[in-house]
């Protein structure tokens, strides 16, 4: 029972992370955190602690202002909940060195929200992606 309670409660932590980033409310977001971390996989980023996580944010929502999440399915282990979502944005701002293209994109993903040992604060957020998916339907690849 206590396992299934810790499940349920990690469950709601992740729909709060992920409800408080397609609002912007950083702060929210970060109060999901046990440990402020957001691994990318298909670029090899790595934002550890607090200050990197929001210089993270600022570098995904300047190209995408209205980059939101479309939660698929989720999915509880042992020690992380897995989701699949759909990202959706707008490229209405500079990506590196291209400039706007106003073009709209949806890719589906899979993220890997890791736990605290015994407890419902996240340490990592680990995002599986393919990145020439996004870049093609912006006309960017």
């Amino acid at each position: 029972m206590a396992a299934d309670d810790l499940r349920a409660r990690r469950e709601a932590v992740v729909r709060l992370h992920m409800d408080a980033e397609n609002v912007h409310d950083y702060d929210r977001v970060l109060g999901t955190f046990a440990h402020p971390r957001y691994e990318l996989m298909a670029t090899g980023q790595v934002f550890d602690g607090e200050d990197e996580v929001r210089r993270y944010f600022t570098l995904s929502r300047t190209p995408f202002p209205d980059q939101r999440n479309e939660l698929v399915s989720i999915r509880s282990t042992d020690d992380s909940v897995v989701v699949e979502l759909d990202l959706l944005g707008t490229h209405d701002g500079p990506l590196g060195d291209h400039a706007a293209t106003g073009k709209t994109f949806r890719s589906r993903m899979a993220a890997l929200f890791i736990f605290e040992d015994g407890g419902d604060g996240i340490v990592c957020e680990r995002v599986y992606f393919d990145s020439g998916d996004i870049l093609r339907q912006l006309g960017l690849a």
